[in-house]
């Protein structure tokens, strides 16, 4: 086949699979600013006629939808974004800065066995259901329940062995021999790994900092397990969306949702240049 069908053809695939990946956000935004009223019309409203930021409203004053005629709306989200916000920068923070100790300690240093980094792992490979019980167990007698301290030991257990397995790549790729001149040079070992290690992984420290706060931000089932009345979520706050007098608040859930997605995209611009460095370095095996 010549090279400019080819690359027709190619064109016209990337096409169609970028339209199949934008397509849920352009139908998310698009259900943010519809009216009521649009929200289950048949046909379907792709796009509505009149725009309206009733939803993102409604976010913050539960009544603003009733002048449509829509009700059951009974908290504002303002708390579940606190929340959200509260617990995914902390247990990111907690994580990937012990994440990053275990991960020089297990690429630098002796280690009880070869399967100790598999056994770290092991703690991703268990179902979230098949431990949310014992940690609502073991909350309910530490009066931990339903308290940000508890969602935030959650998340930094849960999402701890994936920091330390990947940033422990990306110490893997850097020779010993630059640590060891920074040594020569008259720094003890601590210095030499966060003045020179550190600043050379600093692109897969971005990536695996953006990963982690991702699987926080989003995480569903401890944050619905372990929460009552004083812990709330964005996810959790979705769900208080469908309600048994209104139905299911489409719009507004949407909106809360299209909030949800702006700062992983402002994060993700503004790192862009570093995530995309770390996500691809150690690609090349050596």
């Amino acid at each position: 086949m010549p090279a400019r069908p080819l690359q027709l053809w190619q064109g016209l695939l990337l096409a169609l699979m970028l339209a199949a990946t934008l397509f849920p956000v352009f139908w998310l935004t698009m259900t943010a600013v519809k009216p009521p009223i649009d929200w289950n019309a048949s046909p379907a409203v792709w796009i509505p006629k009149e725009p309206t930021l009733i939803n993102f409203q409604t976010l913050f004053d539960p009544d603003a939808i009733r002048a449509y005629g829509v009700g059951g709306v009974s908290q504002a989200a303002t708390k579940a974004v606190f929340g959200s916000l509260l617990a995914s920068i902390v247990s990111t923070a907690v994580s990937v800065g012990l994440g990053l100790i275990s991960a020089i300690g297990l690429s630098r240093y002796s280690t009880p066995g070869r399967a100790t980094p598999l056994v770290i792992l092991s703690g991703r490979m268990f179902p979230p259901a098949a431990i949310a019980v014992p940690f609502v167990i073991i909350f309910s007698l530490t009066n931990l329940m339903d308290t940000y301290t508890g969602l935030i030991a959650v998340y930094i257990a849960v999402t701890l062995p994936f920091s330390t397995w990947m940033l422990k790549s990306f110490v893997d790729e850097l020779p010993r021999e630059i640590e060891e001149a920074a040594m020569l040079d008259g720094k003890s070992r601590l210095r030499a790994h966060f003045t020179v290690t550190v600043p050379l992984i600093k692109g897969g420290l971005f990536a695996t900092t953006m990963l982690v706060f991702i699987l926080n931000w989003s995480e569903y089932m401890f944050a619905q397990v372990l929460s009552n009345t004083r812990l709330a979520t964005i996810p959790v706050q979705l769900v208080k969306y469908v309600t048994a007098t209104a139905g299911t608040l489409y719009g507004v859930q949407a909106a809360l949702a299209v909030a949800a997605m702006a700062p992983l995209i402002a994060g993700g611009f503004f790192i862009q240049s570093h995530l995309a460095r770390g996500l691809t370095f150690g690609a090349i095996k050596k």
